[in-house]
């Protein structure tokens, strides 16, 4: 049988609380015992030396203790004058002294409260409290009393004169024997016993709800977790909390919204890589039945123009595949000193041409010095290098310029790309690292590739331990800033 985890989290809440409770209840109870026991036993002394007073009155008057031996009555009457007034006015009831009845001093039957100290039944002597006071002389020779007590009995010397003439022992006490006392313990257990019981049911009526509530949360939780795994990443939780409990509900809502991005990105990403696609195969299929159906002929300027189709193919293929390689860290990089001016001397090379047959301006600034070092991959540095030229030469308007310059100071060097108009605008910035992403609208390849040459770049920047961000370019157009760490 499987107990619902509301049942359980009550149930401990309640075993904790009983234990608090059964804890506090014996840890009153041994402290009353103990505390009233003591109050016992300094009032006890408080009648022992009201006997001693009595005892060495009359040993004064008559001179030796034989009056006590011819008339055991008056050791019984100051037995009961050493008793408080109130034992003394009202005895229990079948006595006429603390434990002793009669003119022969027969001691009365025990109560039943009084079989019940200590759970057990007393011996002779704590039964009849007037039977553990002994007279004994000064050779501690017994007079008056029973004749059998236990060892530990207690003794108080009887003066007269400065000489000790005799002592009066007793039995100190360590359990209750007088029914006073022993219903008064009775009725302040009853009361711890009620004490505890409230105190446990009122906390079985706070557990309860309480449970109910963390449950009912952990259960929120627990069904948003369901449908989030059935494919819903629309679900939320409310956040009602800043516990626990609340901190997971907000980190179940930032995952459930992550999911459903990466949801969004999947579904838009498949559409982006088949449109791009399918743009060039249209093409390729369009040229090869023209040429099939006698419309064109194969010349040299049409299979060049099926070349340039398949070129865009297979780059579009090796874009794909260096992300893919990328994401899953199998991207190889070939790590090794390099000078950071020379890289990017060579790259600008490879463009100065195409830049002037454009009729844009590429304007430097490599600040010739000492070689910038780096601890990194020259070629991919040369890609990252070449991406970064070929997006300004394809988005940069004829008649328009582009400004590199390299800051170097510290520990990382800087490089900076400022082309001019058109511009991008800022709210569109961050997302220009996206895979398949371009700024305009429509998707036709004659303004621009595929949108993975900026998203390589920055896994190259990422996989060299740097930085690459996106701004505004004073210039009208696009301010791309790379950051790498400089070597030793």
């Amino acid at each position: 049988m499987k107990i619902r985890i509301q049942y359980k989290l009550f149930l401990a809440m309640l075993a904790a609380a009983g234990g608090v409770v059964v804890c506090m209840f014996l840890v009153m109870r041994w402290s009353f015992d103990r505390g009233f026991l003591n109050y016992v036993k300094t009032m006890e002394l408080t009648r022992i030396d009201a006997l001693a007073r009595a005892l060495e009155e009359g040993y004064a008057v008559e001179g030796s203790w034989r009056f006590l031996q011819e008339d055991p009555r008056r050791w019984r009457e100051m037995l009961t004058d050493s008793l408080p007034d109130r034992l003394r006015e009202s005895p229990p009831p079948g006595s006429t002294g603390e434990g002793l009845s009669g003119e022969r001093g027969e001691p009365s039957r025990p109560r039943r409260g009084q079989r019940m100290a200590a759970g057990r039944m007393p011996p002779e002597w704590a039964r009849h409290p007037g039977r553990r006071f002994v007279l004994l002389d000064a050779g501690k020779n017994r007079i008056l009393g029973p004749p059998e007590l236990p060892g530990d009995l207690a003794l108080k010397p009887l003066m007269q004169g400065g000489e000790t003439v005799g002592y009066v022992g007793w039995v100190p006490s360590r359990i209750l024997s007088d029914a006073r006392q022993l219903r008064f313990v009775r009725e302040q257990k009853q009361a711890f016993a009620l004490i505890a019981l409230a105190i446990a049911c009122g906390a079985a009526l706070l557990s309860f709800p309480l449970a109910h509530r963390m449950v009912k949360r952990i259960g929120d939780l627990a069904s948003a977790t369901h449908r989030l795994a059935s494919g819903k990443y629309d679900v939320r939780v409310e956040v009602s909390s800043s516990d626990e409990l609340g901190r997971l509900a907000r980190d179940f809502n930032t995952l459930a919204l992550t999911l459903e991005k990466n949801e969004q990105a999947r579904r838009q990403w498949v559409a982006d890589i088949s449109h791009e696609l399918r743009t060039p195969l249209s093409v390729l299929q369009g040229e090869i039945e023209a040429l099939q159906d006698g419309i064109r002929t194969a010349s040299p300027e049409a299979i060049g123009g099926l070349h340039g189709e398949v070129m865009k193919l297979s780059r579009l293929v090796d874009d794909l595949y260096e992300l893919s390689l990328s994401d899953i860290g199998a991207l190889t990089y070939r790590m090794s000193n390099t000078d950071l001016a020379d890289v990017l001397n060579q790259a600008l090379d490879l463009y100065r041409s195409e830049f002037a047959d454009k009729n844009i301006s590429l304007e430097t600034d490599l600040s010739p010095g000492p070689a910038i070092p780096l601890f990194a991959d020259a070629d991919r540095l040369h890609q990252l290098f070449s991406n970064l030229l070929e997006n300004s030469l394809k988005y940069t308007d004829p008649g328009g310029r582009l400004r590199v310059r390299i800051e170097w100071g510290g520990e990382t060097a800087a490089i900076h790309f400022q082309d001019s108009a058109p511009g991008v605008p800022g709210t569109e910035t961050g997302k220009l690292f996206d895979r398949l992403y371009r700024v305009e609208g429509s998707r036709s390849r004659a303004t621009g590739g595929a949108g993975l040459g900026l998203a390589i770049c920055r896994n190259i920047v990422e996989a060299h331990k740097g930085t690459i961000t996106a701004l505004s370019s004073p210039l009208g157009g696009l301010w791309v800033r790379v950051e790498l760490p400089v070597s030793g």
